[in-house]
């Protein structure tokens, strides 16, 4: 009796260590989100590229507008596209999930400071939802979804929501 109390306490505790609840991707995905918002910080847009999907992203912006269309983006399009006021933004609550063997589901607080348009900063705070699948043995992210947490901000359509 006591041989099989000992097996059952084994296993029980076997399965407690084993099931932290984060798979070897959700680990990788997790530090990939980090060295994403890092890059952006540091303006290191090959980074940037290079942990999203090269067959295009699907996103949608936390100010309101509308989605956007697939989009395969390249550090020069960034460099272009991004003001030259840096802005500095961390990532907090991060949390991921394995949905099969080439995908995981991950959601985040982004919160820092963002250029306001007027040479300044402002303060940003947004919820990010992604999905990250395996291209090439790596984990990239294929959507964004970033959803406002200001608080009450709502946005108004104007005729740019409509255009590419």
């Amino acid at each position: 009796m006591n041989k099989n109390l000992l097996l059952t306490l084994a296993v029980m505790f076997s399965v407690t260590v084993f099931s932290d609840g984060h798979s070897s991707a959700e680990k990788t995905v997790l530090k990939n989100i980090e060295a994403y918002w890092e890059a952006r910080n540091t303006r290191d847009w090959d980074t940037v590229v290079a942990l999203t999907s090269s067959s295009g992203m699907l996103g949608t912006n936390s100010d309101g507008s509308f989605h956007k269309p697939l989009n395969n983006q390249t550090a020069e399009d960034w460099e272009n596209q991004t003001p030259a006021v840096a802005g500095l933004v961390g990532v907090y609550a991060s949390e991921a999930h394995q949905l099969n063997s080439s995908s995981v589901y991950a959601r985040y607080y982004a919160e820092g400071v963002v250029p306001d348009g007027n040479g300044g900063v402002r303060p940003y705070r947004t919820r990010v939802t992604s999905v990250w699948v395996m291209e090439d043995s790596n984990w990239v992210m294929k959507t964004s979804h970033f959803s406002s947490a200001a608080y009450g901000g709502t946005h108004q359509t104007v005729q740019e929501d409509f255009e590419d």
